[in-house]
């Protein structure tokens, strides 16, 4: 698999092959979990579409060497990802590109949006919302989240059978047993840093306020899709965010909402996802050239 090397770590990606039709659809993963889960996604898009999707930084397979500490400038912050992304996408000479991030990997789209808007033509946030700050609720989810960090030896992938766990965990159907292996292998190999910095580095309540603001200052197309039955993100707080762009003013047509489906969409309804996003780039391109 293909590596480039970011702030001294090298990041595992895969790159489809280029197709007549343009941009670059941009895959980034959310918090404890890898590009892997694109798969479904790439393989229904890629025909029309070339394909990015990658390891970030300290999950999957972009892990640090255990000789080679990280670049001491590493943070693990939504904008600091999104620096990353943009160090991706000039070594592999991508300058026009749809983003399209699942949970924390929406953050960090919005963010690589943000941080260097002519270069990204729109974006499609995944089971991602959020803007409003909790206290109580933010400071249990990170105490958890902590501890879950914390506590999750190495040799939990040895234990036969626990992959179960994660069949029904945040979905609203079961989803297949391969998938439930490969979400227990992406818990486990996280790296300690990057998985406990990059949950409390963007859950802090600057960052949840600052999502909002950062929508609200986006020109490019950004559209939300949301799970009817996400449990991790309710749909009412993905259209919160949503409300803050322009296009939501055109009564809410940024918002997709995909019956029986929870955290996973990208695994849980693939074909579904599949045709909204080509919906999306279709209605896009088509006004663009109408303007």
């Amino acid at each position: 698999m293909p590596t480039i090397e970011i702030l001294g770590v090298k990041h595992t990606y895969e790159l489809s092959p280029p197709t007549s039709s343009k941009p670059t659809l941009v895959f980034l993963h959310g918090w404890l979990l890898s590009r892997r889960y694109w798969q479904p996604l790439i393989e229904r898009l890629s025909p029309h579409y070339q394909c990015l999707c990658y390891d970030l930084r300290g999950f999957g397979d972009s892990q640090p060497d255990r000789d080679r500490p990280p670049h001491s400038h590493c943070r693990y912050t939504p904008a600091a990802y999104a620096s990353d992304l943009a160090v991706l996408l000039e070594g592999l000479d991508i300058d026009r590109a749809w983003l399209v991030g699942h949970s924390l990997g929406g953050t960090i789209a919005l963010w690589g949006a943000h941080q260097l808007d002519g270069r990204f033509e729109g974006v499609v946030c995944v089971n991602a919302g959020g803007g409003i700050y909790l206290k109580e609720e933010f400071e249990k989810f990170r105490a958890a989240g902590t501890q879950i960090v914390k506590l999750r030896p190495r040799w939990l992938c040895r234990l036969p059978l626990l992959e179960l766990l994660f069949v029904r965990a945040s979905v609203a159907r079961p989803i297949e047993r391969h998938w439930a292996r490969q979400r227990l292998v992406d818990f486990v190999t996280a790296h300690p840093q990057a998985a406990l910095r990059a949950l409390l580095d963007s859950t802090t309540e600057t960052e949840v306020h600052q999502l909002p603001q950062i929508v609200s200052r986006l020109q490019q197309p950004v559209y939300f899709v949301a799970g009817a039955n996400d449990s991790i993100m309710d749909p009412k707080y993905v259209r919160h965010l949503a409300s803050f762009h322009h296009l939501f003013q055109h009564g809410g047509e940024n918002v997709i909402e995909i019956p029986e489906c929870g955290h996973l969409a990208m695994v849980e309804q693939p074909d579904i996802l599949a045709d909204r996003l080509r919906a999306i780039l279709r209605d896009c391109y088509e006004s663009s050239r109408v303007g």
